[in-house]
Protein backbone atom coordinates (compact mmCIF):
# COMPACT_ATOMS: atom_id res chain seq x y z
CA UNK A 1 0.00 0.00 0.00
CA UNK A 2 1.30 3.44 -0.87
CA UNK A 3 2.51 5.45 2.10
CA UNK A 4 1.01 8.97 1.92
CA UNK A 5 4.28 10.59 3.07
CA UNK A 6 6.26 8.85 0.31
CA UNK A 7 3.61 9.74 -2.31
CA UNK A 8 3.68 13.38 -1.21
CA UNK A 9 7.48 13.35 -1.36
CA UNK A 10 7.41 11.87 -4.87
CA UNK A 11 4.78 14.33 -6.06
CA UNK A 12 6.75 17.28 -4.62
CA UNK A 13 9.55 16.78 -7.15
CA UNK A 14 9.87 19.50 -9.77
CA UNK A 15 10.67 16.99 -12.54
CA UNK A 16 11.15 13.22 -12.85
CA UNK A 17 13.05 10.89 -15.17
CA UNK A 18 12.14 7.24 -15.62
CA UNK A 19 15.35 5.31 -14.89
CA UNK A 20 14.22 1.67 -14.69
CA UNK A 21 11.20 -0.39 -15.63
CA UNK A 22 11.04 -4.13 -14.98
CA UNK A 23 8.69 -6.99 -14.26
CA UNK A 24 10.34 -8.79 -11.33
CA UNK A 25 7.72 -11.57 -11.47
CA UNK A 26 4.87 -12.36 -13.81
CA UNK A 27 2.24 -9.63 -13.66
CA UNK A 28 4.22 -7.41 -11.26
CA UNK A 29 5.75 -4.06 -12.14
CA UNK A 30 8.69 -2.10 -10.71
CA UNK A 31 9.53 1.47 -11.71
CA UNK A 32 12.43 3.60 -10.54
CA UNK A 33 12.15 7.33 -11.12
CA UNK A 34 14.68 9.98 -10.27
CA UNK A 35 14.07 13.57 -9.40
CA UNK A 36 15.53 16.24 -11.70
CA UNK A 37 16.10 19.94 -11.14
CA UNK A 38 17.10 23.01 -13.10
CA UNK A 39 20.87 22.94 -12.64
CA UNK A 40 22.33 26.45 -12.91
CA UNK A 41 25.83 24.95 -12.57
CA UNK A 42 25.31 22.89 -15.73
CA UNK A 43 25.56 24.10 -19.28
CA UNK A 44 23.62 23.47 -22.43
CA UNK A 45 25.48 23.00 -25.68
CA UNK A 46 23.97 22.70 -29.10
CA UNK A 47 24.34 19.32 -30.75
CA UNK A 48 24.15 21.15 -34.10
CA UNK A 49 27.34 23.21 -34.60
CA UNK A 50 26.17 24.13 -38.10
CA UNK A 51 23.42 26.23 -36.47
CA UNK A 52 25.22 29.03 -34.58
CA UNK A 53 21.88 30.78 -33.95
CA UNK A 54 20.86 27.81 -31.80
CA UNK A 55 23.97 28.27 -29.64
CA UNK A 56 22.96 31.89 -29.10
CA UNK A 57 19.44 30.88 -28.00
CA UNK A 58 20.89 28.37 -25.52
CA UNK A 59 23.30 30.88 -23.97
CA UNK A 60 22.41 31.45 -20.34
CA UNK A 61 20.14 28.40 -20.23
CA UNK A 62 20.40 25.72 -17.58
CA UNK A 63 19.80 22.02 -18.12
CA UNK A 64 17.13 20.05 -16.31
CA UNK A 65 19.00 17.06 -14.95
CA UNK A 66 19.46 14.76 -12.00
CA UNK A 67 22.20 15.82 -9.58
CA UNK A 68 23.78 14.03 -6.63
CA UNK A 69 21.24 15.76 -4.36
CA UNK A 70 18.23 14.40 -6.26
CA UNK A 71 16.04 11.71 -4.76
CA UNK A 72 15.12 8.37 -6.35
CA UNK A 73 11.88 6.50 -5.81
CA UNK A 74 10.86 2.90 -6.37
CA UNK A 75 7.23 2.12 -7.15
CA UNK A 76 6.12 -1.51 -7.07
CA UNK A 77 2.81 -3.02 -8.03
CA UNK A 78 2.54 -6.65 -6.89
CA UNK A 79 -0.09 -7.16 -9.59
CA UNK A 80 -1.17 -4.93 -12.46
CA UNK A 81 -4.02 -5.04 -14.97
CA UNK A 82 -2.17 -3.14 -17.71
CA UNK A 83 0.49 -0.53 -18.23
CA UNK A 84 1.45 1.77 -21.06
CA UNK A 85 4.74 3.59 -21.58
CA UNK A 86 4.58 6.50 -23.99
CA UNK A 87 7.38 8.72 -25.25
CA UNK A 88 6.76 12.06 -23.56
CA UNK A 89 6.57 14.27 -26.66
CA UNK A 90 3.79 12.32 -28.38
CA UNK A 91 1.98 11.51 -25.15
CA UNK A 92 1.64 15.15 -24.16
CA UNK A 93 -0.40 16.07 -27.23
CA UNK A 94 -3.72 14.48 -26.30
CA UNK A 95 -6.91 16.09 -25.10
CA UNK A 96 -7.41 15.52 -21.37
CA UNK A 97 -9.93 18.18 -20.33
CA UNK A 98 -12.55 15.51 -19.60
CA UNK A 99 -10.22 13.45 -17.36
CA UNK A 100 -10.31 13.77 -13.57
CA UNK A 101 -7.21 13.27 -11.42
CA UNK A 102 -5.33 14.48 -8.38
CA UNK A 103 -1.57 14.94 -8.14
CA UNK A 104 1.07 16.60 -10.24
CA UNK A 105 3.80 14.18 -11.38
CA UNK A 106 2.16 11.16 -9.75
CA UNK A 107 -1.48 11.31 -10.75
CA UNK A 108 -4.38 9.24 -9.47
CA UNK A 109 -7.30 9.21 -11.90
CA UNK A 110 -10.98 8.69 -11.20
CA UNK A 111 -11.89 9.24 -14.86
CA UNK A 112 -9.51 8.78 -17.79
CA UNK A 113 -9.25 7.67 -21.39
CA UNK A 114 -7.04 4.78 -20.23
CA UNK A 115 -9.75 3.55 -17.83
CA UNK A 116 -12.35 3.90 -20.62
CA UNK A 117 -10.14 1.86 -22.96
CA UNK A 118 -9.73 -0.90 -20.36
CA UNK A 119 -13.46 -0.92 -19.66
CA UNK A 120 -14.18 -1.38 -23.39
CA UNK A 121 -11.39 -3.78 -24.28
CA UNK A 122 -10.90 -6.04 -21.25
CA UNK A 123 -13.15 -8.02 -18.95
CA UNK A 124 -13.33 -10.44 -16.07
CA UNK A 125 -12.27 -7.89 -13.48
CA UNK A 126 -13.11 -8.80 -9.90
CA UNK A 127 -12.48 -5.33 -8.46
CA UNK A 128 -12.55 -1.70 -9.53
CA UNK A 129 -9.53 -0.73 -11.61
CA UNK A 130 -7.41 2.16 -10.36
CA UNK A 131 -5.37 4.34 -12.75
CA UNK A 132 -2.00 5.86 -11.87
CA UNK A 133 0.20 8.00 -14.12
CA UNK A 134 3.78 9.12 -13.72
CA UNK A 135 4.58 12.16 -15.84
CA UNK A 136 8.32 12.08 -16.42
CA UNK A 137 10.43 14.23 -18.72
CA UNK A 138 11.30 11.25 -20.90
CA UNK A 139 8.20 9.02 -20.64
CA UNK A 140 4.59 8.95 -19.50
CA UNK A 141 3.72 5.75 -17.64
CA UNK A 142 0.09 4.74 -17.14
CA UNK A 143 -0.57 1.85 -14.77
CA UNK A 144 -3.91 0.19 -14.09
CA UNK A 145 -4.10 -1.98 -11.00
CA UNK A 146 -6.49 -3.08 -8.26
CA UNK A 147 -4.31 -1.67 -5.48
CA UNK A 148 -1.97 1.32 -5.13
CA UNK A 149 1.78 0.82 -5.53
CA UNK A 150 4.27 0.48 -2.74
CA UNK A 151 6.39 3.63 -2.89
CA UNK A 152 9.71 4.12 -1.18
CA UNK A 153 12.63 6.47 -1.49
CA UNK A 154 15.79 4.59 -2.42
CA UNK A 155 19.47 5.38 -2.75
CA UNK A 156 20.22 7.47 -5.82
CA UNK A 157 20.57 5.63 -9.10
CA UNK A 158 22.93 6.64 -11.86
CA UNK A 159 21.44 8.80 -14.57
CA UNK A 160 21.91 6.10 -17.20
CA UNK A 161 19.28 5.81 -19.89
CA UNK A 162 16.12 3.88 -19.04
CA UNK A 163 16.59 0.15 -18.72
CA UNK A 164 13.64 -1.99 -19.71
CA UNK A 165 13.98 -5.58 -18.59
Amino acid sequence: MADRLELDSLDSAEYLYLRELSEPRDNSLRLVVQEAVVNPAGSIRSSRPELPELEEILTGGSPIESTDACRSFELTWKCYVAYLVTEECVGSCGQDADEIYTGKLFRIYTKSHFLEHLSRDTGGHTEAILHYKLTCLNHLIDVAAYTPPEVKQILPVSSNPTRIQ
